[in-house]
């Protein structure tokens, strides 16, 4: 193999560790039997909401993976494997919420782990972290939450008016 052709490699492995050790949450997974209609869509999906999938060889994945610092996630680096992850430190949850969701539509596609700010998870504890709603969906609730006492206030001093100019046609 050429030096210039070692050096190009070792380039992609030091890209490949940046964006790694960036990234605050990292999945593995296998998609062998997707169409490409299907890894488009999911592709295109993943983009969408700030996720990046990349197929890189496993002997460079590991390589990154050491350089990054990132321990535990070799063995996950066997067979096809993709690797969808994102820097966006604002919904950590969104490749798990999407990734679950294309295994749940694709039997094909397997999460073999992951992990999660620093911290290895399992297939089960990304398949939890899916179920959670995503930022949007949690500030949602919490305003749905803080105006359910204004809305109830404001219905009971509704009810009292309404019953006052009842009182009062009388």
């Amino acid at each position: 193999m050429s030096k210039a052709a070692i050096a190009a490699k070792e380039k992609l492995v030091d890209a490949f560790a940046e964006e790694l050790k960036a990234a605050k949450a990292i999945l593995v997974i296998d998609y062998l039997g997707l169409t490409v209609d299907e890894v488009t869509n999911m592709r295109k999906e993943l983009r969408e909401n700030d996720v990046k999938m990349k197929v890189i060889k496993n002997t460079y994945l590991r390589r990154a993976a050491k350089k990054a610092g990132i321990e535990g996630l070799e063995d996950t680096f066997v067979g096809p494997t993709a690797v969808i992850y994102t820097d966006n430190a604002d919904d950590v949850t969104e490749p798990a919420r999407i990734v679950s969701k294309y295994e749940d539509d694709f039997d094909v596609i397997n999460i073999k782990g992951g992990m999660l700010e620093g911290k290895l998870t399992s297939k089960e504890e990304i398949k939890e972290l899916a179920s959670i709603p995503g930022r949007e969906g949690l500030l949602s609730m919490l305003v749905s939450v803080l105006q359910a006492p204004v809305r109830d206030f404001a219905y009971a001093v509704k009810a009292v008016a309404e019953s006052k100019d009842e009182d009062s046609a009388e």
